[in-house]
C-alpha cells in the first residue's frame, strides 16, 4: 500500500488537533480538493481527517479485520470493493434482486465503501477501516433475513456488523431479531446500527435493540451502538435521529451551505433504483474519470465509520470485550460543546485516533507464571518461578502486580499459602509429605492467570 507523508499543518482546518506528520494513503479523495464538485475548501473525503482516522492508521490497519455490511448487496466488480470482499451471501428472498455481488439499489455499495474501500492504491477513495475485509450480507430487510445475516456474519468471523437501515419504531421487533443480536453480542461482535433519517426520538429496530430507550446516556448500557449523523459544522444533521437511543455520532453530511450534501463513496456501475422515479437522488458523480461514485448523505453513511473503527480497535487489541469497545468508542468521542452525553450527538462525534490510542492502554490479557524450581532447602522447600504479562503488539502491558503461591497436597484441596511480589520463596515443609506447588500471577489491571 502506498502512503504520502503529509504535515498535519496542511490539514489544520480539518483536524481536531495538530501533531507530527501523518501517514496519508495516496487515494485522491484524501488529498484533492473538491474534484467532484464538493465544498471547494475541503478534500473530497474531508470526514477522514476530521475523525482522526490517519492517527488511527498510524497505529493499526485493517488487514485481517472483517466488517460485515448487511444491506442491498454490493457491486462485486467495483475496484473499491472487489479486493476487500471476503464473503458475499444472498439473504434476499427475492430472486429478481440478483446475488449479493449485484446491487440494484446502490445503498449497499456506498455504505460498504465507506467502511472498507480499497485504500492506498492511488485510486478513488480510502475506507475508514483501511484494509479491512468485507462480509456482504444482502438482505430484503425482513426480520428473518436480517437475523439470518447477523448469525451468518458472526459465524464468518466478523469483528463488527454494520446495519444502516431500520424498521418502524412503533413495530415490536421480532424475537428472531432479538435472539440474533444476543447471539452476536455473546460471541464478541460489535453491532452498529444507523439512527433514523428523521429527527425523532424513536430510532426503530435494530437500533433500539442495541441502545434501548433511556440508555444512551449510560456509558455501559446497551449491546451495540446507535449512530446519528453530524454535519461538517459539528452539529447534528437536521434530518438525523436524536434522543435517548443515541450512542454517538459520526459525519454524515456537509453543512448545508458547503456545497455537495453528502459523502463521496463507491456506487454500482449499473443504473440503480436510487436514480429512478420522481425522487431520483441525482447523486452519481464522475470521479477522476470513473462514473462509479456518488454523494449520499445520511445516518447510513455515519454508521459504517463507527463499525470500521470498532474493527480497527479489535484488530489492535483482540483481548477487549464487546462492552470494553462500546465504552471506549463513547468515552473517546469528541464533544464539540464540551458537554457529556447530549440527545443530539450522544457521547459526541467519533474520534477514531483517540479510540485506537485508548485501546492501546487497556490490558485485558491474563498474565502467566511458571514454576522453575522446587527443591529441599534445610527444613523447608525452595521455590523459584518466573512470570510475564504478555500483550498484543502495540498494546501496553500493565505488568505483574503480585503472585499467589499455592500448595496442592496429594490428599486434599489446593490451599493458598501466601501472596508475594518476589519470585523466590522458602516455605516450611514436613519430611515425607510430597506436595505440588504452583503460582497464579495477577497483573496491575486485575487480570488473573488462568489456573
Amino acid at each position: 500500500m502506498k502512503y504520502l507523508l503529509v504535515p498535519l499543518v496542511a490539514l489544520a482546518l480539518l483536524l481536531p488537533a495538530a501533531g507530527a506528520a501523518a501517514r496519508i494513503p495516496d487515494d485522491p479523495a484524501l488529498l484533492s480538493l473538491a474534484a467532484a464538485g464538493g465544498a471547494p475548501s475541503l478534500p473530497d473525503e474531508w470526514w477522514i481527517p476530521r475523525s482522526s482516522f490517519p492517527a488511527a492508521w498510524d497505529l493499526v490497519n485493517g488487514d485481517g479485520a472483517k466488517v460485515a455490511v448487511i444491506d442491498t448487496g454490493v457491486d462485486g466488480d467495483h475496484p473499491e470493493i472487489a479486493p476487500q470482499l471476503r464473503a458475499a451471501v444472498d439473504q434476499d428472498a427475492n430472486p429478481e434482486h440478483g446475488p449479493a455481488t449485484v446491487d440494484e439499489n446502490g445503498h449497499g455499495t456506498h455504505v460498504a465503501s465507506i467502511a472498507c474501500a480499497a485504500s492506498g492504491n492511488g485510486v478513488g477513495i480510502a475506507g475508514a477501516g483501511f484494509g479491512c475485509g468485507l462480509i456482504v450480507e444482502k438482505t430484503d430487510l425482513t426480520d428473518v433475513s436480517i437475523a439470518a445475516s447477523i448469525i451468518d456474519a458472526t459465524r464468518r468471523g466478523a469483528d463488527a456488523i454494520n446495519m444502516s437501515f431500520g424498521i418502524d419504531g412503533h413495530e415490536k421487533p421480532s424475537q428472531a431479531l432479538a435472539d440474533a443480536i444476543d447471539y452476536a453480542y455473546r460471541r464478541g461482535v460489535v453491532l452498529v446500527a444507523a439512527a433514523a433519517d428523521r429527527p425523532g426520538h424513536e430510532q426503530g429496530a435494530p437500533a433500539n435493540l442495541l441502545q434501548p430507550r433511556g440508555t444512551g446516556s449510560q456509558l455501559s448500557a446497551g449491546k451495540g451502538l446507535t449512530v446519528t449523523a453530524a454535519t461538517s459544522a459539528d452539529a447534528r444533521a437536521p434530518f438525523a435521529g436524536r434522543g435517548s437511543e443515541i450512542s454517538l455520532a459520526a459525519y454524515g453530511a456537509l453543512d448545508g451551505d458547503r456545497g455537495a450534501p453528502g459523502l463521496l463513496g463507491a456506487f454500482p456501475g449499473n443504473r440503480t433504483s436510487l436514480e429512478r422515479g420522481d425522487s431520483a437522488c441525482g447523486c452519481r458523480t464522475t470521479y477522476h474519470g470513473d462514473s462509479r461514485y456518488a454523494y449520499l448523505s445520511g445516518t447510513s453513511m455515519a454508521a459504517p465509520q463507527v463499525a470500521a473503527t470498532a474493527a480497527l480497535v479489535r484488530r489492535l487489541n483482540p483481548d477487549l470485550r464487546v462492552r470494553d469497545i462500546l465504552r471506549l468508542l463513547k468515552r473517546t468521542a469528541r464533544r464539540p460543546t464540551g458537554e457529556g452525553w447530549t440527545p443530539d450527538l450522544g457521547w459526541g462525534i467519533l474520534d477514531a485516533g483517540a479510540a485506537v490510542e485508548a485501546a492501546r492502554t487497556i490490558d485485558r490479557g491474563a498474565p502467566t507464571s511458571r514454576m522453575l524450581l522446587t527443591a529441599r532447602f534445610g527444613d523447608g522447600v525452595l521455590l523459584r518461578w518466573r512470570g510475564s504479562d504478555p500483550a498484543p503488539p502495540g498494546v501496553r502491558s500493565s505488568g505483574i502486580a503480585r503472585y499467589e503461591v499455592w500448595r496442592d497436597p496429594p490428599d486434599g484441596p489446593a490451599r493458598l499459602i501466601t501472596t508475594t511480589t518476589d519470585t523466590t520463596l522458602v516455605l516450611p515443609a514436613a519430611y515425607g509429605v510430597r506436595s505440588r506447588y504452583f503460582t497464579i500471577a495477577i497483573d496491575r489491571a486485575g487480570n488473573r492467570e488462568r489456573s
